[in-house]
């Protein structure tokens, strides 16, 4: 096509553009020592550096202009209406006041955002940008989260290195031999601590403060937590600025304590959960850091989010006698007492087939002192669990190793085997023992384990099951042609059938429950060993968890305050709430109800970090998943309460003071609860905190990365299920992907971390907006690609310069009557609008950027080259095809859209204030009429093409034969057909009669005898033309694929591509025909309607 060659030569400049511009690895800026400077270049590898940024600063001029312009008119900052009388808010929206919220997770204060962040904020930014355009009242608020370890943690590290090396760590020296490996480079904002510590290797706090671009003169005053919280607020609003967020800042604030007033509201809404019964106190196994002596939840952790407890029955195997090494070794340290090695199980149920028990023999294994009686042997990672789990050690928290021995010296110890019937067993050695799960001790039940199985194949299993019946684990290696214990593979497929075959339709075939389904007799089959004191209850994560304190942690049973999420009735509210939202994709559902299916207690409490104390238990801080559920209701408040301070430092409008804003009023504001008699406050003022949480909640989305669907997202569902009524329930929850690097994901010892602000300063807030709405809408990982970001630099800086030039000389285009390319070009425009707006209602931006900035600009191209021969474009068409532009692009684009408007077309009023373009349904006659045209030049350039390769072919010696020499002197004559073929019309009416509108398919075999009954399985040309046909139904749909009248007259389009084709291609003629003879008759029978037949000839 046409637009498209034009395309392939703009990016043919872009690319050369690139080329001359020697683009090299990224320099950065050092501020610091000359030892961070060197490490900042040698990571910077990955990242491409700008030498050419004279169009990048135009911009970057005009963005600023623009920013400052929309603060000084406050354009962002947004308010409920007022109201008539006894109005509600609903009837306030229905009365031509609508309204929009969005949101996404406030980023945690211990560094600047990072790109990754900008693309999240984007897709809720974005909306912002669109929904004013429809418009509503499009609120888009911004908080702090400061809650949690990781700002204490890494505050209280640079406590004790000031003590080691003095306040500005003078004493601190280093030898060249322990020099870092390469840090990231270096910036005048932060980027996340614990980023740059797993990249860097750098051992102090103080070091790593530096490389995310802290002058060492000021990092001792990041030794007091609560600084954190007042710099790094300040960065954030600093640079979401600079990317054009359209966000109301009046309405900041940051977590914790500090925050009086989101203070309060946290201790509300953890009393009202209490007082529902939705907060409890109890035992219950949790994810623990023994070094920092609490609950180590998903966002304290710098390894393993969204890993819990994994429990399993810990059977005790007691030595009867120890092989002779083994005696050698442990024997003495043992003395009197009995010696257990303790294998976890999760299937108890199967132990009456034990028939020996494996152990690794590349496993060094302890032996912990259990009580003044019993010693048990596992590896030591099992026993520091076991450590901080009810009843299992004699002194809690303390693990007693009195010897270690191998693995391999443990084979051939005899032991007894819990419930087995045979009384005493053998250990014996196994290659797919792991020391890092379980105790490193496995039970060996071959009948039920294709694992054990493949090691002992002569042993018969108990329970018995439908499918396989008594031999399941035999019955599906033999199945699956498992050979040995090496077939990893194939035993992890086996083992995952044989469980699920054996838990769901097994039956007991022995022992106290004989009879029995398996499901019922498990839990009776593990009390009964533990009652009889050959098992305990064991836990463990289930997978490594690192705490940002660099401790692995373990599994604690403890008493505390958790969040009783699972429990039936509130399951049951939450199911209904994620069923009612709108998600955007099957995946993201899939995954809400999957994490609704698993989600359980959740600790709310801890002892160290910063945040709200609980509010009946002030030794204990509120969890910071758990103060983060629905700040989105603050948001609606926050500025009357805080006037737009993020710490709450000063009154807001209202007066309103924090000691004020007690339950009672809390609840008459956000559950309409009875006004307390003895209030605080006046009732006039909380009736305007409550008319602002009316109007603007519920939310209408909230998104955020796939990662928090686990916990942050899926908790916010629970407890607005909780504490709101339905009717503010929130409406939709997007989640998108990670977003990565140039294909690679974002690492600083890759080089390629890029922080926000460092990517608006090397390419712009608009090409960056514009890469990263590129960049894609799924949940799939998205690419932004630095490449990309620099080719629309020169995209956007060409294309308003473009405008500039049309509008200064607008004057002298033509006008008037508008011909055929004019009303195509016209259609086309009304289609754009209205496909744009489809797409951006959908959140889909990555199409929304496709169609109303790409394809806008391809559809003006080939307007504009086509017009070359009809006096030019029309002065209309081409004024309102770059208003048209500015205004589809302006959600992902403002500050381009902003100088189009108010600079080049002189609009007295921002273009925030736009609305969306009025359009019309789109002539589908005429759209087919352009898309026909291109197609046709497409085809046209295709084969002369081909003949110019065939022509080489024939220079270089091959025999072929050519018809024409394209650099002569050439005509071409164009073949029209008023009706398709017979056999073809026969062939269409056959699919149609076989065609199952309900279901969409196709019943080929009648197709075939129908084809058969006319005798036309014998043309080779129709099965694969009834294929095809097949295929352009599913690609346009079954309506317009049966419909084969062409709605246009071809003869009537093609004559208006003459002068177009004549010029372009170099023709000296160019013809249509509908019947009359040509040179090839065959090239003749080949035209149907709607694709010409086309023939190139030359001339004298």
């Amino acid at each position: 096509m046409r637009h498209q060659r034009i395309e392939i030569a703009r990016l043919s400049i872009i690319r050369s553009h690139l080329t001359s511009a020697q683009l090299v690895h990224t320099r950065t800026r050092s501020f610091f020592t000359s030892r961070s400077h060197t490490m900042a270049v040698a990571a910077a590898s990955a990242t491409m550096e700008l030498a050419q940024t004279g169009k990048r600063d135009q911009l970057r001029e005009l963005e600023k202009k623009y920013q400052a312009q929309w603060a000084d008119e406050h354009i962002f900052e947004v308010d409920a209406p007022s109201r008539a009388g006894t109005q509600t808010a609903e009837q306030v929206r229905d009365d031509g006041n609508p309204k929009w919220t969005g949101n996404t997770p406030y980023a945690y204060m211990n560094g600047s955002l990072h790109v990754g962040h900008s693309f999240t904020v984007s897709k809720v930014e974005f909306a912002a940008g669109f929904q004013r355009m429809l418009g509503k009242r499009a609120l888009f608020p911004v908080g702090y989260h400061c809650t949690g370890l990781p700002i204490k943690a890494s505050a209280d590290k640079l406590v004790r290195e000031m003590a080691m090396f003095g306040d500005n760590f003078e004493r601190h020296s280093q030898d060249a031999a322990e020099e870092p490996a390469p840090a990231p480079a270096a910036t005048t904002t932060a980027t996340s601590d614990n980023i740059a510590a797993k990249s860097t290797g750098l051992k102090y706090q103080f070091e790593i403060m530096e490389t995310m671009g802290i002058p060492r003169s000021d990092i001792k005053k990041f030794a007091d937590p609560y600084y954190w919280t007042d710099y790094y607020p300040r960065i954030t609003r600093a640079d979401l600025t600079l990317f054009g967020a359209r966000v109301d800042w009046r309405r900041q604030f940051i977590t914790t304590d500090r925050n009086p007033y989101y203070d309060s509201f946290v201790r509300w809404q953890m009393n009202k959960l209490r007082s529902l019964e939705r907060v409890r106190f109890g035992e219950r196994y949790t994810i623990y850091s023994p070094k920092d002596g609490q609950p180590c939840m998903d966002h304290d952790r710098s390894e393993g989010e969204g890993v819990g407890p994994q429990e399993y029955t810990a059977l005790k195997l007691e030595v009867v006698e120890w092989s002779g090494p083994a005696a050698a070794v442990v024997k003495e340290a043992i003395g009197s007492s009995k010696a257990y090695l303790v294998a976890a199980t999760l299937r108890p149920e199967t132990m009456y087939g034990q028939t020996n028990c494996f152990v690794g023999t590349k496993i060094t294994y302890g032996v912990f002192t259990a009580n003044d009686k019993e010693v048990y042997i596992c590896t030591y990672r099992a026993a520091r669990n076991m450590a901080f789990q009810k009843d299992i050690f004699s002194v809690p928290g303390e693990v007693r190793q009195i010897a270690e021995i191998s693995g391999e010296l443990i084979v051939g110890t005899k032991v007894k085997g819990p419930f087995s019937i045979i009384p005493e067993v053998y250990v014996l050695p196994m290659d797919n023992v792991l020391p890092d799960k379980g105790t490193g001790v496995v039970t060996s039940v071959p009948s039920d384990s294709p694992d054990d199985y493949a090691t002992l194949m002569d042993v018969r299993k108990k329970p018995d099951t439908p499918a396989y019946g008594e031999m399941t684990a035999p019955a599906l290696c033999a199945q699956m042609k498992i050979q040995s214990q090496k077939d990893k593979v194939q035993l992890a497929e086996a083992k995952a059938v044989a469980y699920k075959e054996g838990f769901y339709s097994g039956t007991m075939l022995i022992g106290d429950f004989k009879g029995e389904s398996v499901q019922d007799a498990k839990p009776k089959v593990r009390a009964q060993m533990i009652e009889q004191g050959l098992a305990f209850a064991y836990a463990e994560p289930d997978g490594f968890v690192q705490s940002r304190s660099g401790d692995e942690c373990i599994v604690a049973l403890m008493d505390q305050w958790y969040m009783d999420y699972g429990e039936e009735s509130w399951k049951k509210d939450a199911v209904a709430l994620v069923k009612q939202m709108e998600m955007y994709s099957l995946e993201t559902r899939h995954a809400f109800e999957k994490v609704l299916d698993w989600l359980n207690k959740w600790a709310c409490a801890r002892t160290y970090g910063l945040g709200s104390k609980v509010p009946w238990d002030p030794t204990f801080l509120v969890e910071s998943l758990s103060d983060s559920t629905i700040y989105m209701a603050y948001y609606t408040v926050a500025y009357l309460l805080q006037g737009g301070e993020f710490d709450g430092s000063k009154t807001g409008p209202l007066g309103v003071t924090p000691d004020q804003m007690t339950d009672e009023v809390w609840d008459y504001i956000f559950r309409d609860e009875a006004w307390p008699t003895s209030a605080p406050l006046p009732k006039e003022k909380a009736d305007a905190l409550k008319w602002e949480f009316e109007y603007w909640y519920p939310m209408d989305i909230r998104s955020s990365g796939k990662d928090l669907i686990p916990n942050h997202l899926t908790f916010c569902v629970y407890v607005h299920a909780a504490l709101f009524a339905p009717k503010y329930w929130p409406r939709s929850m997007r989640a998108n992907g990670h977003l990565v690097i140039n294909g690679q994901k974002m690492s600083k010892s890759k080089g390629n971390f890029l922080t926000l602000r460092e990517t608006v300063e090397k390419f712009g807030a608009d090409p960056t907006r514009i890469c990263l709405a590129d960049a894609g809408d799924g949940i799939e990982d998205a690419n932004f690609d630095e490449k990309n970001a620099n080719a629309m630099i020169l995209r956007v800086h060409t294309l308003i310069e473009w405008c500039k030039d049309v509008v200064t000389n607008a004057a002298n285009m033509r006008d008037g009557e508008k011909n055929f390319h004019d009303r195509v070009f016209e259609e086309e425009m009304n289609d754009l609008i209205n496909s744009t707006k489809e797409h951006y209602e959908k959140t889909n931006y990555k199409d929304a950027l496709k169609s109303g900035f790409f394809e806008m600009q391809m559809s003006r191209d080939w307007y504009r080259e086509i017009m070359l021969d009809y006096g030019g474009m029309h002065r209309e068409l081409a004024l309102a095809w770059i208003r048209n532009q500015a205004l589809l692009v302006l959600p992902v684009a403002p500050h381009y859209a902003e100088h189009i408007w108010s600079t080049i077309l002189g609009e007295p009023k921002s273009v925030q204030h736009a609305l969306w373009p009025a359009s019309r349904v789109a002539d589908p006659s005429v759209l087919e009429t352009g898309q026909y045209l291109r197609a046709t030049v497409s085809k046209l350039r295709e084969a002369e093409g081909a003949a110019i390769k065939a022509l080489q072919k024939q220079k270089s010696g091959k025999n072929i034969a050519v018809r024409f020499d394209p650099a002569k002197k050439k005509a071409i004559r164009m073949y029209v057909a008023s009706a398709f073929p017979e056999w073809q019309d026969a062939s269409v009416q056959l699919v149609q009669d076989h065609y199952d509108a309900a279901t969409g398919a196709v019943d080929d075999g009648k197709i075939r005898e129908g084809l058969a009954k006319a005798g036309l399985m014998k043309d080779k040309r129709v099965m694969p033309f009834v294929q095809a046909f097949k295929k352009r139904i599913t690609q346009i749909g079954a309506k317009a694929a049966f419909q084969r009248k062409l709605a246009f007259s071809e003869v009537e389009a093609l004559s208006e591509l003459v002068p177009y084709a004549k010029r372009n291609m170099n023709l000296e003629q160019a013809r249509n025909r509908t019947q009359e003879p040509g040179w090839n008759a065959n090239i003749i029978d080949s035209a149907e309607p709607g694709s010409p037949s086309y023939e190139f000839r030359n001339v004298d």
